[in-house]
Order: structure tokens, then C-alpha cells, then sequence
């Protein structure tokens, strides 16, 4: 059921690869709710994924920009405007990769040129998208903005190797722009910390369907899906929470607040 929260709203949402994606999902809800926003990937990305059909379904136009230059983001944020007809009122931060991760590189053995190649593209790409934004005068006053993260930022998971450390970043960047781009502007900025996601780059991570299982035997609602993680972006589009910002929101039915779950004392033989 549609509510019309985004009506006369303008965004950007990026990252959308597939119908699997967050992002996509976000698009999606975002279009029934009433938004008109533009669609944007780094090109090679875009090569991969079904972007087209999603902007014929949401009546929405792609402009490709790299997220690590600070001159395609430039592009992007002038040219949105252009395409919509004014100031962005929201935008949509679902950016990251791990060159580490991907190579099955041991986080005690990370390569740091792919280090840094993964904090430039999940974390210092939000700074950037910040930055570029604000100079442009290009977000809405009380305009939100929010960007994809996982727990791993405050909880150690081996098999994040060191994403948990450019995620840990990617929210202390919402936290301190959230403070700057606030007091100037009334731009709102959070991250949202969603349960472990069966998206092209989650189950790309090893081990991740035992973990999935895992999460969602310890979450007292289970594992929150896709769908229900674009509901809870669009609330944080909306003018319903005006007032949150510099926060990081946990979206995981109760798994960062459950110590352990009466299920997985059952799986060990403990009553």
C-alpha cells in the first residue's frame, strides 16, 4: 500500500544492480510512494546489472557516474537537478566492495593497495558524494541522505575481512558530515545496518548461507529481507523523521540486541 510520503520529492539513489539489490528495492518503493529521482552506477557496474528495465518500470533516468571521482559526482549532482527540476531531497548511499574479500584475502594479510581501493569506493565515496553535494548548494534543506552498513562496524566477523573497517568509517562520515551539512543546511544523515542480505554482493561473501541462518535463528523477528529495508529507507526519506540524523539505525528484527536466542541454545543441546 502506497502513502504518497514522497510526493513532489526528488532523489538519487545508487547501486542499483539487480531486483536482488537494496537499492533496487529502494527505487521501487520510492517510485510507488510518489518520487521522481535519477538512477546512477559506475559504468563497468552498470555493464553487469539490469539497470534499464528498472528505470522503464519507475519512469526514472540513468546518469553513470564513478563514485570516486569527485568530477563525475559533480556531473551527477548538476545534471540531476537539471533532469528533475530542482534539489535533491534524497539521496541513496548503497556502495561497496571489497577487493580483499573478494580475493579470499585473510584480514590479518590484507593487501593495503586493495585496502585503500575499497575504502576510496564504500566509504570515502559517501565523503566525497557529501562534499561535492554541499558545494553545489544541490540537497534540499531537510533533505536526508542515507547510506548502506553492516554490524560488522561495531562486532568483529571474520569473514568481513576489512570491510568491517571501511564500514566502520563509512558511519563515523555520516556522524561527523551529518554534524557540518546539519547545522548549514537541515540535511539529514544515517546509515542504516541491515541483516545479512541475499543480494549479488552478500552471498558472494564466504560462508555467507550459514551465517544467514545463523542471523536469522538469533533475531527475535528473523532476518529483516530486502523489501522491508527499502520501507524503512523511505521512512528515513520522508518528512516523518525530520529529526534523526547522525544515526546509525539497526534494521535486523532484534539481532543487535539479542545476547543469544532460546534457538540456537536449542541447536547446541542447551535447555
Amino acid at each position: 500500500m502506497a502513502y504518497n510520503l514522497l510526493k513532489g520529492k526528488r532523489g538519487i539513489i545508487t547501486g542499483a544492480l539487480n531486483e536482488n539489490s537494496i537499492a533496487w528495492k529502494v527505487a521501487e518503493k520510492a517510485h510507488e510512494e510518489g518520487a521522481a529521482f535519477v538512477l546512477t552506477n559506475a559504468p563497468v557496474a552498470m555493464r553487469m546489472g539490469e539497470m534499464n528495465a528498472l528505470a522503464e518500470k519507475t519512469n526514472s533516468q540513468i546518469i553513470p557516474a564513478d563514485a570516486t571521482s569527485v568530477e563525475d559526482l559533480t556531473d551527477l549532482f548538476t545534471k540531476s537537478q537539471e533532469v528533475l527540476g530542482g534539489k535533491i531531497d534524497f539521496v541513496l548511499h548503497s556502495i561497496g566492495m571489497s577487493v580483499n574479500m573478494r580475493k579470499t584475502i585473510p584480514y590479518a594479510e590484507s593487501n593495503y593497495e586493495y585496502f585503500l581501493k575499497g575504502v576510496d569506493i564504500s566509504a570515502l565515496s559517501f565523503h566525497k558524494m557529501l562534499s561535492v553535494a554541499k558545494k553545489l548548494d544541490a540537497i534540499s534543506e531537510w533533505g536526508s541522505v542515507v547510506a548502506l552498513t553492516y554490524m560488522a562496524a561495531q562486532r568483529t566477523y571474520p569473514f568481513y575481512t576489512d570491510m568491517a573497517d571501511i564500514k566502520a568509517m563509512l558511519e563515523s562520515i555520516a556522524r561527523s558530515f551529518g554534524y557540518h551539512y546539519g547545522i548549514e543546511k537541515k540535511v539529514r544523515i544515517n546509515t542504516v545496518s541491515q541483516s545479512p542480505t541475499k543480494t549479488t554482493a552478500g552471498t558472494g561473501i564466504k560462508g555467507f548461507s550459514d551465517f544467514f541462518d545463523y542471523a536469522d535463528a538469533m533475531s527475535p523477528l528473523g532476518n529483516a529481507d530486502a523489501e522491508s529495508c527499502a520501507d524503512y529507507c523511505i521512512t528515513l526519506f520522508s518528512d516523518l523523521t525530520r529529526m534523526v540524523t547522525m544515526q546509525n539505525l539497526f534494521h535486523d528484527g532484534g539481532y543487535s540486541s539479542t545476547g543469544v536466542s532460546t534457538e540456537i541454545m536449542h541447536k547446541f543441546g542447551l535447555k
